[in-house]
């Protein structure tokens, strides 16, 4: 696989993600597509949303096992978005903002500034929301807003 291009973030650092509960991924960035393959961009501006498949770049090694921030249980690498995996590879959605030419301003980055693109695919989902299940993540933050102290 060769990256087809970069991420221009404002983060350099994985500690500046917003991780855990209640974590906004609300920042913006450009995903530069390599010149020469502008013309896979054609047609592009009709979706609101892309799927961006991406390389941790950074990543050395993986866990089979591991606490994610958002519990305080150990969970299977397969069942969290953790950069320790097997096979180095993100997914993330953004919202497409507009395209200039070979580059895509787009609101949503998890992504350190330099991250390598894999690909890009138009989110598409025909699952209806009431179908949809957040496994481990739903009972996490179950726990969490009962632990809570009551707001008064």
């Amino acid at each position: 696989m060769h990256p087809i291009g970069r991420v221009r973030s404002p983060f350099t650092d994985t500690t500046q993600i917003p991780k855990g509960p209640g974590a906004k991924h609300d920042t913006e960035g450009d995903l530069e597509i390599n010149p020469e393959l502008e013309p896979g961009l054609t047609s592009i501006e009709g979706f609101s949303h892309l799927f961006v498949i991406w390389a941790f770049h950074r990543s050395e090694s993986y866990e089979l096992l591991g606490t994610p921030p958002t519990d305080d249980r150990p969970h299977g690498v397969f069942a969290t978005r953790s950069p320790r995996r097997p096979n180095p590879i993100g997914l993330t959605v953004v919202q497409l903002l507009h395209r200039d030419g070979h580059t895509l301003r787009v609101r949503g980055l998890d992504m350190l500034d330099g991250t390598p693109i894999l690909d890009i695919k138009p989110y598409l989902s025909s699952i209806p929301e009431a179908q949809l299940r957040r496994g481990w993540l739903d009972e996490a933050e179950a726990r969490r807003r009962a632990a809570a102290p009551p707001i008064d």
